[in-house]
């Protein structure tokens, strides 16, 4: 009987295999059925700060519209506001409600403030632990990186000081020096990253002359670059590291366990395949751990890390060399 337990965040899971947040966390019944499939854990969908200032810009253009054509509609019906995040904050506390597994909230702010203050409000709905989905696009050509960097240690240390919670940051891959941004987030009291940020980038259709923007589902291709990086933080930091883009099977479980992964989140292959599809992932990892005598996911986990493969520096420049000299 193998033993898939783990440790995420200081949280205890059943097993590393955690659905990150997507629409998955938009249906009651879906996050049932995840946690009947095994999951270890959940992220909910994170509460958008910029969503939250549309729907409330929304609301006032159309409580205003035509009001000044009839001057008594100004005063004759009550004041409306905007509920600011209540909806999502119901909904968290619903979700938590109605299943036992460990469910870590998502917040992905602008403001300074606002990162407090919703940080502060998903913590009251009874989550097990917050993901801070950082995510800056540079535009400035005057402002260096050091400058975004300081930005993301601010808000870290803001919600810190605010939030007992463990805190996991979900970062961008293009970082200059990840490891020493891991480093710094380890300094002010983190608890772990989420390697990496999935960005969805516009396109360009030259039929229209128009930009468009679509959801498309991650590629299995795309988890070597976080796989890369939890190898090569493995041993470095204390932090826990939850592999995100690219899983989409058991095998690739396995992968990034054997890089060093705490967790493993996934969402592509889940609405592609199901939820359900959970089950079949534990399936390959038992399968795959009984076949080499592994009882436990400690036994492995870290075994093909820079720290200790037998080639360290396969994770840096020499497997490009090698690569371009075996073209020859």
């Amino acid at each position: 009987m193998v033993n898939f337990s783990t440790t995420y965040l200081g949280i205890p899971l059943k097993n590393p295999l955690v659905v990150a947040a997507s629409s998955i966390s938009s249906h009651i019944d879906r996050v049932k059925m995840a946690e009947d499939a095994g999951a270890g854990a959940l992220v909910i969908r994170s509460l958008f700060e910029e969503q939250i200032q549309f729907d409330h810009l929304l609301l006032d253009e159309r409580l205003s519209a035509g009001a000044e054509s009839f001057p008594e509609a100004l005063t004759h019906f009550p004041q409306i506001e905007h509920g600011g995040p209540k909806e999502h904050l119901m909904w968290v506390e619903k979700t938590r409600k109605a299943v036992s597994m460990p469910l870590f909230a998502s917040l992905n702010a602008v403001s300074p403030g606002a990162w407090t203050h919703y940080a502060r409000q998903l913590a009251d709905t009874g989550v097990d632990g917050l993901e801070v989905n950082f995510y800056a696009v540079a535009t400035d050509p005057l402002r260096p990186g050091i400058d975004i960097e300081r930005d993301l240690y601010q808000v870290v240390e803001s919600i810190r000081a605010e939030v007992k919670l463990p805190i996991a940051v979900k970062l961008s891959p293009f970082y200059t020096s990840t490891v020493n941004v891991v480093h710094e987030l380890e300094q002010r009291g983190i608890n772990g990253v989420v390697l990496f940020n999935r960005f969805l980038q516009p396109d360009i259709d030259p039929d229209t002359e128009t930009i468009f923007s679509q959801m498309v589902f991650s590629h299995p291709d795309e988890m070597k670059v976080p796989l890369r990086w939890i190898a090569l933080l493995y041993g470095r930091t204390t932090l826990d590291l939850s592999l995100s883009t690219g899983a989409h099977t058991g095998r690739d479980v396995v992968k990034a366990l054997l890089a060093g992964a705490t967790t493993v989140q996934m969402a592509a292959t889940l609405l592609k395949h199901g939820v359900h599809y959970l089950s079949t992932m534990l399936m390959y990892l038992q399968n795959w751990m009984q076949e080499r005598g592994y009882t436990s996911v400690d036994e492995f986990r870290g075994k093909l890390s820079q720290k200790n493969c037998d080639d360290p520096f396969t994770f840096e420049r020499a497997q490009y060399v090698k690569l371009l000299l075996d073209q020859k």
